[in-house]
């Protein structure tokens, strides 16, 4: 089989899945272009931009529902956007890129895998809740940096600190990725230039097209059909598979 229909049918996958957990995908997609033998410099302007396609369905969708907390997320959004930027700028040699990635992603699928309850409410909420504007910056600097939308970084977070359900926080991680990923991207782009950004996408349609159709499958799934301990456990399961990948391949 043709290596691109390969790709399709990895990249279409990833977005079925990772949106029904309220993610991008933006980790196996430069997982699977790593794979692929991908210039490193293209993975995360593909990357940015599938996550982008994707969560925007799943954002509107638990929209919708009512089911993304406006208020939290914006204001976590708004101080990790700035940095998403900053470290989109940033030049990352290939061996590196896929470490920083592949590690952070494993820790954060071991953090997943901690019972916590699932109540909701103040009299649930850890103490720790009102401190996680303060993770949303770094969050953001660490994601524009490795090319994705930092959901899989603030989600484990916002679990342990039992901030909200799990729906409430796979609403507010799609929310955070579209954003995270929308200023990532224009700081790639920046950094490697119009031309490469270009040649990207034409390359990439494909594997856009096949996020759009996986992402609305996904993301139906996430709002209809999965119940919240599963959302929980989907995550740490996909986060960790694919840390694991990235960082076999190092």
């Amino acid at each position: 089989m043709p290596l691109i229909l390969l790709l399709v049918a990895g990249f279409f996958l990833a977005a079925l899945l990772y949106a029904s957990v309220g993610f991008g995908g933006g980790s196996t997609y430069a997982a699977l272009l790593a794979i692929a033998g991908t210039d490193h410099r293209v993975l995360p302007l593909i990357a940015l931009a599938c996550n982008i396609v994707v969560v925007a369905g799943a954002t509107v969708r638990f929209a919708r529902a009512g089911i993304t907390p406006w208020n939290g997320a914006l204001a976590l959004t708004a101080l990790a956007a700035p940095a998403a930027f900053v470290g989109g700028l940033i030049s990352i040699e290939r061996e590196a890129f896929l470490f920083l990635l592949g590690a952070s992603l494993v820790l954060t699928a071991l953090t997943m895998l901690i019972p916590v309850r699932e109540e909701t409410g103040e009299g649930a909420r850890s103490q720790w809740t009102k401190a996680m504007p303060f993770a949303a910056a770094p969050i953001g600097f660490l994601a524009g940096l490795v090319g994705i939308g930092g959901g899989v970084f603030l989600a484990p977070l916002l679990h342990l600190t039992r901030w909200h359900g799990a729906r409430e926080i796979a609403a507010t991680a799609s929310f955070f990725i579209l954003i995270n990923s929308a200023f990532g991207l224009v700081g790639q782009l920046l950094k490697n230039g119009p031309a490469m950004f270009a040649g990207a996408m034409v390359e990439a349609l494909p594997l856009l097209l096949a996020v759009v159709v996986g992402g609305q499958i996904g993301s139906l799934m996430a709002v209809r059909v999965l119940p919240a301990r599963w959302i929980r456990w989907l995550t740490a399961a996909l986060v960790l598979v694919v840390g694991v990948r990235l960082l076999a391949g190092v």
